[in-house]
């Protein structure tokens, strides 16, 4: 570690495997808080490089705990975390709605970064309980089209990291690795980021697996569709700048998107939202997050057209008789 030290403040960059490598290392817990403090400081000082990124992921991936989805065509759609927003939970909502309309979602989260209530946080409280069991897993998509799976359960190498990422009390790469290592390994992604280069990172590694997927990141620093900016769109074939205009919404304010100031605020908004009292500024968010979602099973059908099914999944109640379904243990 500390040759990788030296090295890392003389400017230079690790290669892929060098980043598998060190990783790999810091799991099996050889290193001392001090020597990990530095190093998870170095990528606050200087941008990640792709293949910096890509070697994490890969010894992430290497050492989580795998799930079998016996075939599923299933999407993970999730956000770094990060933004800063105390937004409510936006790709939580958005997840059930796309459920609601028929697809397996593999939602991988953990508890909230830079929100009061992030997803584990707001499931936990309605009741949700998680699970690392296969057979369990694929039941609960069997029964509701959604299964949460909480990160803490499957990578147990982040153990090795978490007090001193709690001492830091800052963001680290591991914020940036939440939404590219899901144990599942879905067929699809819709991920949002809190940085423009970082969007671009996912991207280039997205490509590379040859999934179809989307990478958001709202321009006034939302990880997810907001309303409230344009939003860059990263996919398979497009790198587009998209208004909610283009989309069919107004404008919206910040201020709409109050996540609360509790976990039991939070899971208020939340079910009030799929219960179909929530605001129309509300709403509108999950449609669009949940209708561009629904695009990366149908890139040949319009924006327009995906985001009336989310419309229906969430106005006619299939949104939240997906949510009803998996608190049904």
């Amino acid at each position: 570690m500390k040759k990788i030290l030296e090295d890392l403040f003389d400017q230079k960059r690790l290669s892929r495997q060098e980043a598998k490598d060190i990783l790999l290392e810091i799991s099996e817990e050889k290193f001392s808080d001090p020597l990990l403090a530095s190093f998870l400081t170095v990528f606050k000082m200087r941008p990640i490089t792709k293949d910096e990124l890509h070697g994490f992921r890969d010894a992430l991936l290497e050492l989580s705990r795998p799930v079998d989805l016996k075939g599923r065509d299933s999407i993970d759609i999730v956000g770094t975390g990060g933004d800063s927003k105390n937004t409510f939970n936006i790709s939580t909502l958005t997840c059930f709605v796309v459920a609601g309309a028929g697809y397996s979602v593999t939602k991988h989260g953990n508890y909230g970064v830079s929100s009061v209530s992030g997803s584990s946080n707001v499931l936990e409280s309605l009741g949700y309980s998680f699970t690392n069991d296969e057979d369990e897993i694929n039941r609960r998509l069997d029964k509701s089209n959604m299964i949460f799976l909480h990160a803490p359960l499957f990578h147990p190498a982040m153990k090795a990291v978490g007090p001193v990422r709690r001492a830091l009390g800052m963001k680290t790469f591991f914020n940036m690795l939440g939404p590219l290592v899901n144990p599942s390994r879905p067929n699809r992604h819709f991920l949002g980021v809190f940085d423009m280069n970082l969007s671009r990172l996912y991207q280039y590694i997205l490509q590379e697996d040859g999934k179809p997927f989307a990478v958001i990141f709202n321009l006034d620093g939302y990880d997810e569709i907001s309303l409230t900016d344009r939003f860059s769109y990263r996919s398979n074939d497009d790198d587009l700048f998209i208004s909610p205009e283009e989309l069919g919404f107004d404008y919206i304010q910040e201020s709409a998107l109050d996540g609360g100031n509790s976990v039991e605020e939070a899971a208020r908004i939340f079910t009030d939202i799929l219960s179909g009292k929530g605001t129309k500024e509300q709403r509108d968010v999950v449609y669009a997050n949940a209708g561009l979602a629904i695009h990366r099973f149908h890139p040949d059908r319009s924006f327009g057209d995906c985001i009336a099914e989310a419309k229906e999944s969430l106005d006619s109640g299939k949104a939240m008789t997906s949510l009803k379904k998996a608190l049904e243990h």
